[in-house]
């Protein structure tokens, strides 16, 4: 009784990494969220005083959320959707010329967030047979910048990019968890001040270029 069972079990045993490997490449869709930190790479103006240099770094560094959606190809290639945003605030003491030429200063309070939309392709080992699971992405799409200080309020938009790179392990055939590296780039020449569009030099560009490190999650239907 006991060879009859061993040797059934013998049988079986192909089939049922089959059947998992069947049930993994059968999974076309992939949702993934991520959470964590990121820094603004534009460099800061020259000739500020430490007090503006204080406040502006407080908006060069805050938390970035994405979620993306995937429909996987044959192979392992998949097109999708990708979405992220980026929050930061500072309030601090800033000093600015006036038109007379005489400077000014005040306490600021200041809000910023940073949006990118955009079709996306990414490429990874999700169907392979393995634990250790990387992938990595590109969108190219619509960046819009928005920033508020007291009533004031900024917007602008122009096209922007952005590419992550990410390793992750395999809880399950459908969950997924791992580190993730992004970098989202994109300029503005112009913006919108409470309906009035101010258009910048070549060096007064807003740069919003960003390099973010978050945890990452994929679900697999």
């Amino acid at each position: 009784m006991l060879k009859k069972l061993l040797l059934s079990g013998a049988f079986a045993i192909p089939f049922f990494f089959s059947a998992q490997e069947n049930s993994t490449s059968e999974s076309k869709i992939s949702i993934m969220p991520s959470v964590g930190y990121a820094w603004r790479l534009a460099k800061m103006p020259e000739g500020i005083t430490r007090e503006t240099r204080d406040y502006i770094k407080g908006l060069k560094s805050g938390v970035d959320v994405s979620i993306s959606a995937y429909y996987h190809l044959k192979g392992n290639g998949a097109v999708g959707l990708k979405y992220s945003t980026y929050f930061a605030s500072s309030d601090g003491r800033i000093a600015v010329q006036g038109s007379n030429g005489q400077v000014v200063s005040g306490f600021v309070s200041t809000k910023d967030n940073i949006t990118f939309v955009g079709p996306a392709y990414m490429f990874s080992n999700f169907k392979d047979d393995t634990k250790h699971k990387l992938f990595y992405d590109i969108a190219l799409g619509v960046i819009t910048y928005t920033t508020k200080t007291g009533t004031v309020k900024g917007t602008g938009s122009n096209l922007g990019l952005e590419a992550n790179f990410g390793y992750q392990y395999a809880i399950t055939n459908h969950v997924f968890i791992g580190p993730k590296v992004g970098l989202t780039g994109g300029t503005l020449s112009k913006m919108k001040y409470n309906g009035t569009t101010v258009e910048f030099g070549e060096e007064e560009r807003e740069g919003l270029t960003r390099l973010s490190l978050s945890a990452a999650a994929t679900f697999r239907f």
